[in-house]
């Protein structure tokens, strides 16, 4: 059992930066394949990036392609801890972020990929 919380949302102007925090409690968290998720409301929750989740040669990383060079996902297993490097951010990034946790998730990330869910943080950015 893994249990997920994330933390350093907030109120953001276009342009601009956040990065966001999760820390899991529970087993070994360098078994688990780590991913954010984000939902806005009426829309189904979509996956952002992942680590762990490929076979590249940069950490096994994935992107989506709204994000691609603009986010930068990033984990310290020592720690328990995953990240979310949030930078020239558009106010149609505003949403609810969400981390997951799955032993055997692959490629790109879906929610029913992963089992281990936190409770989301809000990030919004103004125009």
């Amino acid at each position: 059992q893994v249990r997920l919380v994330e933390s350093g949302g907030g109120l953001v102007q276009a342009g601009g930066s956040l990065r966001l925090s999760c820390v899991a409690s529970g087993p070994n968290l360098d078994e688990y394949v780590l991913g954010w998720f984000r939902q806005t409301p009426g829309k189904e929750r979509e996956g952002v990036s992942c680590i762990s989740c490929t076979d590249d040669s940069e950490g096994g990383t994935y992107y989506a392609d709204s994000v691609k060079g603009r986010f930068t996902i990033s984990r310290d297993n020592a720690k328990k801890m995953v990240y979310l490097q949030m930078n020239s951010l558009k106010p149609e990034d505003t949403a609810v972020y969400y981390c997951a946790a799955d032993l055997a998730a692959y490629g790109a990330p879906v929610v029913w990929n992963y089992d281990f869910w936190g409770q989301g943080t809000q990030v919004t950015v103004s125009s």
